[in-house]
């Protein structure tokens, strides 16, 4: 590609800087890190390699790459992408196969949706993977609206107030995973992907599915952001602003012992004596 123009430009130092600030404010890397990216062959994890690759080059510490694809033996799954193009980076790489589009297949009826159950599959055999290679770090590449979506779906259909952290141990202890593009938005990201020309390797499996429920709560973000714009971030921004005292989660807040204070002061003055 040829020289960037002063818009893509822009564009290129946003998502480094947004990630940098990410990495830096949640400690995502630290020296010595030896981070799994874990590619799927979309926008996301193509941008997320890009921009660790750069910041690898000009961070302070030290820490190596790993890229990681898991070809889950989806029909017409286009094998030779990622490798040829992961050897035109010079990045060490590993493809994991598993069969994990048969076991989907049989256990999900046909017409419902796959994700779950996909993505569970592919978590564990990655998390495998990265004790196997010793990796201390497995970045994924959620980006601020993947954050904020799943905040919503959480919400309104699993009566949970959750999200997914820029950080996370994972439940076993033995994986942590970060996700360098939680500050970046979709929007960019498409941009970047578009403008860097990644090979885009569409998912199969789940991406012509219709009615997801994710979807039905991006369409919602995606028109609450026409019609007010920046609400998005405002959002995301109250993700990290949480009062526990103005909710009701007892195990985040001791509401049972909440008492008038005696030695507060009274909220009126006696103007008789002033």
């Amino acid at each position: 590609m040829g020289t960037l123009s002063v818009n893509q430009n822009k564009l290129q130092k946003r998502l480094r800087r947004l990630a940098g600030e990410a990495i830096t404010d949640f400690n995502m890397i630290e020296e010595g890190d030896k981070v799994m990216v874990c590619l799927s062959g979309g926008k996301d994890s193509y941008t997320m390699l890009d921009v660790l690759m750069h910041l690898q080059k000009v961070a302070p510490i030290k820490f190596d790459i790993v890229a990681v694809n898991m070809d889950q033996k989806q029909p017409g799954f286009p094998e030779h992408v990622l490798p040829a193009y992961l050897k035109s980076l010079g990045v060490e790489y590993h493809i994991v196969e598993k069969d994990t589009y048969s076991v989907v297949k049989e256990l999900i009826p046909e017409g419902k949706t796959t994700c779950s159950l996909c993505s569970r599959l592919r978590r564990g055999t990655l998390y495998t993977f990265a004790d196997e290679i010793g990796a201390t770090k497995m970045a994924l590449g959620h980006h601020r609206d993947d954050i904020v979506e799943t905040f919503f779906l959480n919400m309104f259909f699993n009566g949970a107030l959750k999200g997914m952290p820029p950080k996370l141990r994972a439940d076993d202890g033995r994986n942590v995973v970060i996700r360098p593009l939680a500050y970046c938005n979709e929007k960019d990201i498409q941009a970047y992907s578009d403008m860097k020309q990644f090979p885009i390797i569409p998912c199969n499996l789940c991406g012509s599915q219709e009615n997801l429920q994710r979807q039905v709560v991006k369409d919602m973000l995606i028109d609450w952001e026409r019609k007010h714009p920046g609400r998005t971030e405002s959002i995301f921004r109250a993700m990290q602003n949480v009062a526990p005292s103005q909710l009701a989660d007892r195990s985040l807040f001791d509401f049972t012992s909440l008492s008038i204070d005696q030695s507060a002061t009274p909220r009126f003055l006696d103007v008789v004596n002033l």
